[in-house]
């Protein structure tokens, strides 16, 4: 699996097919393959005719844990896709992001809006800018001692879900806190790129898609039948709706 370094942390990425990029960034405890390549992202890509990267976030995956909170702050993780794609020598490229990667990739395209050449957010709409997100609760499942301990549904599922990946649990406890930052009208109005913003109807995780696009000069908004947080990432109205955002933009 290839890596780079940057800020002296170490990323694992994959890089397939060939065409125009787009950076894949996935969500909160979740992973390249569990959000990417697993839901068919990277094939339903490549098959189109496109270069498709992604890599793992610090703290999850194969890439380095770190466990102070401060250290997953969205706009330093946006600095991470940048390096990335100055890793591979891309000028520009489109990127897509899902919940917390969606947080991410919004902020790297007011970090670096000359890099990104189209945004798409998948399972964050309203709230990010009305909402931090997942709840901070998460991190208490996470530490609990066992599955067992842990009542809160929502820390539940998360904590099941990070003991089946075997993922570094106060890795991942640091970066719910840490990464709970919300973006005020004002910034998302900046965004300047052509943005995609897709949500499932039953996801009350991201808000709504259609209050973001209206906040965002140009955005357009996809509602995502019938899913929620968890399995709109992986429908095929989402994909449909980017490979013609993404055929569709200048």
């Amino acid at each position: 699996m290839p890596t780079f370094s940057h800020d002296g942390i170490e990323f694992a990425y994959l890089d397939e097919g060939e065409g125009e990029p787009i950076v894949l960034v996935h969500g909160f405890g979740s992973t390249k393959e569990i959000n990417w390549v697993g839901p068919g992202w990277v094939s339903t890509l490549t098959r189109a005719g496109r270069r498709a990267i992604a890599f793992d976030n610090r703290g999850h995956g194969a890439s380095s844990k770190l466990y102070q909170p401060e250290l997953y702050d969205p706009w330093l993780m946006a600095r991470d896709v940048i390096a990335l794609m100055d890793h591979l020598g891309l000028q520009r490229a489109d990127v897509m992001g899902y919940s917390m990667g969606g947080r991410i990739g919004a902020c790297a395209a007011l970090t670096a809006p000359e890099r990104v050449r189209s945004l798409i957010l998948g399972g964050i709409g309203i709230h990010l800018v009305e909402g931090a997100g997942l709840p901070i609760s998460i991190a208490d499942a996470l530490r609990a001692p066992s599955l067992e301990d842990v009542s809160d549904p929502t820390g539940r599922m998360f904590r099941a879900f990070a003991d089946q990946t075997k993922s570094d649990r106060e890795a991942l406890a640091s970066c719910i806190v840490g990464s709970r930052r919300t973006l005020s009208r004002e910034e998302v109005s900046r965004i300047a790129v052509p943005t995609l913003i897709a949500v499932g109807t039953r996801d009350p995780i991201a808000g709504a898609a259609r209050p973001l696009a209206a906040l965002i000069p140009g955005a357009q908004a996809v509602d995502i039948p019938d899913r929620d947080h968890m399995l709109a990432v992986g429908d095929k109205a989402f994909k449909q709706a980017a490979l013609a955002f993404l055929e569709e933009r200048p």
